[in-house]
């Protein structure tokens, strides 16, 4: 039996099935038994303890009731009494408090932050509510229960500071300010808080933290705040230099490279040699790692880049490509680089957006980075075009593929990777010396604490390693059986079910054999339901949280509740990976399950519900784009953004368009705060070519995002949408036409056409306030506040306090652009300056980079106003360091050109000079015209000699 007290008592059986308890005594009884982790309970105490101080007449007998028909619930064994008392018998990790704070205990003696932060996540994720909620009331309970709060907040802040050194302050400045209001007098817990706050540019809003932080501490205990905290309040006053987020975290930011929770094990050597390959010493600049499924490709590979993120200036970036479907172009796969590389909001300001493969080329040119393009068997020929176009136009980029086939271009340096050294005698120290056994003893240890190689069992790991012929994945598999099996056994196990020709598989090569029979076997050991959840799992292209993974694999035959069990289960055995909150197959396992799941005729239906749960999902989180949570539901629909667009992939292909518009529709407004305007435009021409059957009102409603989109997308001579017509005519929900003539008005005044846009504002501005809509009301009358100057700065004050009120970051961020803008028409330059000041922390925090960009630059402007060079100097640099990361081409010219009139303040010709040069060239190459105009607009640049 395992038990869960971290929430509403909780009892699954050995197969994970649920185990009701019925009656509250009885549920009190077994949680006061557990409250005492296995030991015994006298019987008077239990009495009372139920009763709280008044038992009922007969008590020995009710409690010997209550006792029996906890028996019967749980088998008799499970309940034993003993001369001391009844006392529960549990397994070592048979109730989630004590997993809980084994997790714990690991995070704390690992010295890797990033592996830290995940034990510390997974500890938290065991938490279904209150500990032992259903008896919250009971005085037995109150001091465990007391005690189990202390570790979760401890483990919170513990996590908080390890977060901290990741560099995910405005995360946490965001998710720790609810929980520092529920507990206000935990010091280290608000200092975690003030630091995330200092560091995510809130500067005001720490010190104000620490000011309510005095006054509770004076008023409720009639003391002053601790030395530690005390002092971060001085060093932020001070603005000091520590306060910084540290080195790892800054590094952190130049990769995305996944940190591994085991040790790579036997590849040191095949680290070096991809090193080696890919170092500067060499004209080799792609490097494809082949071998088959199993072998350990892509662990081999992030190891090899990790060693390399500091000699790539530009940084080091893995791009998973196995959710993309085998029909994708090189488009599809520049796109998903641009995503991972953080461009797309520059992207979406850019021209030539029909070209992705040229853009990302472009944007990349004068970089030093490595992509490593990860399990591309199913794309080798888009990735072979994205390849050479990358190869030809970035002279300091670099790729790391991984595959199962060559891509077979020029340039190419093909790394084959075989599996581990195999043991060449049966002598223990010879057996210990291969990297085969080193892998399954250290797996067979993480499974069954205790076993270790030793003379007795080093012939039968021999002989499991050889059976297996050191394929990683096959040893990692079967290396959790030594929890039942002993090594002889397993090995016995393994000779008789690998026994030819049995799992021969014609036309696979003989270690793929071996892989196929190892996945077979495995198969087989499962319960029936564990298989059904495994094969299921395999429709998700990206891994799932438990929600979905509940929504996906549930149906009439297996109940929702089972699958969290049965998921555990499935993790213990090695087959489903889980990483923070998410539950992924291995590539090699998620192909069988995918055969698996076809050979029971599920597909279609396990496919129906993918999509539906994945629609589901947009809808909800699209729902709260537009207020307090934006910022949760956009990190929410990130994660989930290859599951969406296979989704959308998996309607289209079935034929169900009701769901792919509904699917788009609900994502378009998530793309556009993303920037992803290429993918929005592209997903909604697909969803609205897709066969079935589809609400009139929704293809309506998509029609109408596609031409905001389109207005967006398109260069300005072209008319994507006639100016003289309402794309929203016909969308009968007033909301929703209300925003979407405001999303589309917005769109033909950027392309130019004022006089409709505004019709369309106005129409909306009426709509929203009709239909009582703040948030659309809000929208409209901050959009208008630009081309109503009459009217500007009431409509940006009313625009502003409705986006405040809605609590929206964008609408507030978008408020807080058009208070500035009617301030600096206005000439009141201090409010504008303080406003765009104000405005830079919140686009930081959205990642909104071309509005960073926006706003430093406007600021430098400001300074070089005053005359203050070198403060100019310091927004103009870091301007161009954002623009250049996120290559954003017009805000890299502007930087430059600001650059040059703060050069020129100083007195310093030659740098004006070289900065004026860089920004023509920038605008030239990069067709940015009206840059190139630009820089020699700027009164007297360069000095003349």
């Amino acid at each position: 039996m395992r038990y869960g007290v971290l929430g509403p008592l909780a009892v699954w059986d050995a197969e994970g099935r649920p185990v009701k308890v019925p009656e509250a005594k009885v549920r009190a009884l077994l949680a006061n038994l557990l409250i005492h982790g296995g030991g015994p309970v006298p019987a008077d105490r239990l009495i009372e303890d139920l009763w709280a101080g008044s038992p009922p007449g007969g008590s020995v007998n009710t409690l010997q009731t209550k006792i029996s028909q906890l028996r019967r619930v749980l088998g008799r064994e499970q309940v034993v009494r003993e001369p001391a008392g009844y006392r529960l018998l549990l397994a070592d990790d048979g109730v989630d408090a004590l997993r809980f704070q084994e997790l714990a205990e690991r995070a704390r003696a690992h010295e890797e932050p990033a592996v830290r932060g995940r034990l510390f996540a997974d500890a938290l994720a065991l938490w279904r509510g209150p500990a032992y909620a259903d008896v919250a009331e009971s005085l037995f309970a109150r001091s465990e229960i007391a005690r189990l709060e202390e570790l979760r907040l401890t483990v919170v802040e513990d996590q908080a500071e390890v977060r901290l050194t990741l560099g995910e302050h405005t995360a946490l400045a965001a998710e720790l300010g609810e929980l520092v209001a529920r507990h206000p007098l935990r010091e280290r817990l608000r200092t975690a808080h003030m630091r995330a706050l200092y560091r995510a540019g809130r500067q005001g809003d720490a010190l104000q933290s620490f000011h309510e932080l005095r006054r509770q501490l004076a008023e409720e205990l009639g003391v002053s705040p601790g030395p530690g905290i005390s002092a971060l309040h001085e060093a932020i006053l001070r603005q000091e230099p520590q306060l910084a987020t540290p080195a790892v975290g800054s590094l952190s930011c130049r990769t995305n490279l996944p940190t591994p929770l085991t040790p790579l094990i036997g590849r040191r050597k095949a680290v070096d040699q991809v090193r080696a390959r890919l170092s500067s010493d060499t004209d080799t600049r792609l490097v494809t790692l082949t071998g088959l499924g199993g072998v350990g490709k892509t662990r081999l590979a992030i190891a090899a880049a990790r060693d390399m993120t500091e000699r790539f200036a530009d940084g080091v970036w893995w791009v998973e490509l196995a959710g993309l479907g085998a029909a994708s172009t090189p488009d599809d796969i520049a796109e998903r680089v641009i995503t991972t590389l953080g461009l797309c909001d520059t992207a979406a300001t850019e021209p030539d957006l029909d070209d992705l493969v040229g853009w990302l080329c472009q944007a990349v040119a004068d970089k030093h980075l490595l992509i490593l393009l990860d399990n591309c068997e199913h794309l080798v020929e888009p990735v072979a075009v994205l390849a050479g176009a990358v190869l030809s136009a970035v002279p300091a980029g670099h790729l790391l593929v991984t595959s199962q086939e060559v891509l077979d271009i020029p340039g190419e340096v093909v790394h084959p990777v075989p599996p581990l050294a195999l043991p060449e005698h049966t002598d223990p120290d010879a057996v210990a010396r291969s990297s085969a056994v080193e892998l399954f003893v250290e797996r067979a240890a993480a499974a069954a604490p205790g076993f270790v190689l030793d003379a007795d069992n080093a012939a039968a790991v021999s002989a499991i390693c050889r059976r297996l012929d050191g394929i990683p994945l096959a040893l990692e598999l079967v290396a959790s059986r030594l929890r039942t099996l002993s090594p002889d056994e397993l090995a016995a196990c393994l000779s008789d079910r690998f026994a030819p020709p049995e799992v021969r598989v014609r036309g696979l090569p003989v270690r793929q054999q071996t892989l196929r029979g190892m996945l077979d076997w495995s198969w087989q050991l499962l319960t029936a339901d564990e298989r059904t959840v495994l094969r299921r799992l395999a429709v998700h292209a990206d891994g799932c949280t438990l929600p979905s993974a509940e929504a996906v694999c549930a149906d009439r035959d297996l109940d929702a509740e089972r699958v969290p069990d049965l998921l555990s289960r499935l993790v213990d055995r090695s087959l489903v990976v889980r990483e923070a909150n998410r539950f992924r197959l291995l590539e090699s396992v998620a192909a069988y399950c995918a055969e698996r799941l076809a050979e029971a005729g599920e597909e279609a239906a396990v496919r129906a519900r993918f999509v539906r749960c994945y629609t589901e999902l947009a809808e909800r989180e699209g729902e709260r784009l537009r207020g307090p949570d934006q910022r949760r539901c956009l990190e929410r629909l990130d994660a989930e953004t290859v599951n969406l667009r296979r989704a959308l992939d998996l309607a289209v292909a079935e034929d169900a368009a009701g769901h792919a518009v509904r699917l788009v529709n609900a994502l378009t407004w998530y793309w556009f705060l993303r920037g992803r305007l290429t993918e929005a435009r592209r997903s909604l021409q697909t969803a609205l070519a897709a066969a079935g059957e589809t609400d009139p009102a929704a293809r309506l409603t998509a029609r109408a995002w596609l031409a905001g989109i389109e207005l967006r997308t398109s260069s300005a001579g072209a008319t994507p949408v006639p100016a003289d017509e309402d794309p929203t005519a016909g969308v009968d929900d007033p909301v929703l036409r209300a925003r979407l003539q405001w999303f589309v008005g917005t769109g033909l005044t950027g392309h130019g056409h004022h006089h409709e846009g505004r019709q369309l504002l106005e129409a909306s501005l009426a709509g929203a306030r009709t239909a009582r809509d703040r948030w659309g009301e809000a929208a409209a009358l901050v959009e208008l506040a630009r081309h109503v100057p009459a009217q500007g700065e009431s409509h940006a004050e009313l625009g502003a306090a409705l986006f405040h009120e809605v609590g929206d970051p964008w609408g507030r961020l978008r408020a807080n652009r058009s208070l500035a803008l009617v301030a600096e028409r206005d000439g009141d330059r201090a409010r504008a300056e303080r406003l765009h000041r104000e405005g830079l922390p919140m686009a930081e925090e959205l990642g909104l980079w071309t509005e960073v960009v926006e706003a430093l630059t406007w600021l430098g402007r400001t300074a070089l106003a005053d005359g203050h060079a070198r403060r100019a100097t310091e927004l103009y640099e870091r301007a161009l360091s954002v623009s250049a990361e996120r290559a954003y081409s017009r805000g890299e010219i502007r930087a430059e050109i600001g650059l040059g009139l703060a050069a020129r303040l100083r007195g310093d010709r030659e740098a004006a000079k070289r900065h004026l040069n860089r920004a023509l060239a920038k605008s030239r190459s990069s067709g940015h015209d009206a840059g190139a105009a630009a820089a020699p607009a700027e009164p007297d640049l360069v000095p003349r000699a």
